[in-house]
Formats: structure tokens, C-alpha cells, sequence
């Protein structure tokens, strides 16, 4: 078993993980990269991936035997003491990181580059020289995929964290959850 400060902790680092990334894309649909690439990406999946392991595995050990209930309803894949509303919060936050995945991802127009002190986007083998603008641009799309990226993973993390946390509340699970059977 995980000890509860751990959790606690990872949840923490979680949920600042998914504000990070979240006031961080907000930024770029502003107009402003407030943070090289690098450093935005690199504090946010500092702050999401220990929390994100430490979900993954608490899930796993507290919850290795119950099963869904009913195999199509996402409501009956979360633990049986979590609030729906929480369960409902967390997918729309997380619906959210995603659309800003697959809106950046509309935007992209390739690779973006510095080569030779003139900026390109490479595409397929094919490079295009272009203005600044367009450069920054595409290193916004780029960060933007990254950060929306952890952002989603921010919000499972600290979904499976908090239900990890407040797991000592948890009911016994039903017959109709249990591994063993399949009634």
C-alpha cells in the first residue's frame, strides 16, 4: 500500500501540473509563450508524471479486484465511492486538454526550425523558409501539443490520486464487482 502523505503529495503535484499546463495553453490561445519550450514542458511533466505513476499503481493495488459493472458506461470505471459529479468535472477537464491537442494540431504546418539563422518548417522532406512570426507560431502549435498533452494526463492523475486518498472511505465492493464473479 501507498503511504497516505505520498498520495496526498502526488495529487498536489497533480493538480498543479494540470493548472501549469492549463494557464500555460490559455497564454498561447492568447497570443503569448510565456515560457521556452523546454522549460514549460519540462516543469509540467515534472509536476504530472510522479503523480500520474503513483494514480496508476494505487488504482491498481487498491482496486485490482473490481471490475466494471457494465462494460459501456464510463460512470461505472470509476471507483464506487467517487462523487459523479467529480467523475464528470475531470472528463470535461479533461475533454478540454485534448481539444486544445487537436485544435494545435490543426494548426501545425510541420516542423519548425532554425537552420542556417533563416527559420523553416520542414514538412515531409519539404523545407520552407519563413518570417519569424510564422516560426513562433508553429513553436506555439508544438508547445501546445505537449502541454495539452500533460494537462490530460494532470487530470487522470489527480483523478486517481484523489480516489486513492480518499479510498478509506470506500465501501466494500458488491458481488456485482468482484473479479470472481461474473453475475
Amino acid at each position: 500500500m501507498m503511504p497516505q502523505r505520498l498520495v496526498v503529495v502526488c495529487s498536489a503535484l497533480c493538480s498543479t501540473g494540470m493548472l501549469w499546463s492549463a494557464a500555460l495553453i490559455a497564454g498561447l490561445f492568447a497570443g503569448f509563450r510565456l515560457l521556452p519550450s523546454p522549460v514549460a514542458v519540462g516543469v509540467a511533466a515534472a509536476l504530472t508524471v510522479p503523480g500520474v505513476i503513483a494514480g496508476v499503481l494505487g488504482n491498481r493495488w487498491y482496486y485490482r479486484t473490481t471490475r466494471p459493472r457494465t462494460p459501456w458506461s464510463l460512470t461505472s470505471w470509476v471507483p464506487p465511492h467517487v462523487p459523479h459529479w467529480a467523475s464528470m468535472l475531470a472528463g470535461v477537464m479533461f475533454f478540454a486538454f485534448w481539444l486544445a491537442v487537436v485544435v494545435a494540431f490543426a494548426g501545425l504546418d510541420g516542423s519548425a526550425e532554425v537552420r542556417d539563422g533563416q527559420y523553416v518548417i520542414t514538412d515531409n522532406g519539404r523545407v520552407t523558409v519563413v518570417n519569424q512570426a510564422d516560426y513562433e507560431r508553429q513553436v506555439a502549435h508544438e508547445q501546445q501539443i505537449s502541454l495539452g498533452i500533460l494537462g490530460a494526463l494532470a487530470v487522470g492523475g489527480t483523478f486517481m490520486t484523489a480516489a486513492v486518498a480518499t479510498h478509506h472511505n470506500a465501501p466494500e465492493p458488491t458481488h456485482t464487482q468482484s473479479a470472481g464473479s461474473l453475475a
